[in-house]
């Protein structure tokens, strides 16, 4: 690396721009953000495809990967239709089965070291059907009572 003083101003300001610490951060985070996508794919197609669980039921949906910043360690967030129960099971069931899903989603995804998979159940879709719910209920008391 050239001195500063005999750097053009070109290649300055590269060398700022390069290793200025927000850019580095906006790179780390655009990676991980593509990185997290591609897992969720990957992870949902082992699960669809190789995974013969009877514990696990059909109707889940991998809605989002959070992969930490050294790329260790992955939390996979799972949509479960059903029961309290059946959600737990699908859930423990995925989570015994996290070793398997791993070794064989690395063989679609090349890493150094391929992350260790925590499943999470997501119920942002209940809560939704919660409030949506909420909504209508207020709606239909308020038309009731004559209140626009």
């Amino acid at each position: 690396m050239l001195p500063a003083a005999s750097r053009s101003r070109r290649q300055h300001f590269f060398h700022e721009t390069l290793h200025h610490p927000p850019f580095k951060l906006i790179m780390a985070k655009k990676r991980t953000a593509r990185l997290n996508s591609l897992l969720k794919e990957v992870i949902s197609d082992v699960i669809r495809k190789h995974v013969r669980n009877p514990h696990i039921n059909e109707l889940i949906t991998i809605t989002r990967v959070d992969i930490t910043s050294d790329l260790h360690y992955a939390k996979v967030y799972v949509a479960v239709i059903g029961t309290d129960e059946v959600k737990k099971e699908t859930i423990d069931a995925l989570q015994s089965a996290s070793g398997f899903i791993a070794v064989n989603a690395s063989k679609e995804v090349v890493m150094r070291y391929f992350p260790t998979l925590t499943f999470k159940l997501d119920d942002s879709v209940d809560r939704h059907m919660r409030i949506e719910k909420l909504l209508t209920d207020l709606n239909e008391e308020m038309h009731s009572r004559g209140v626009e």
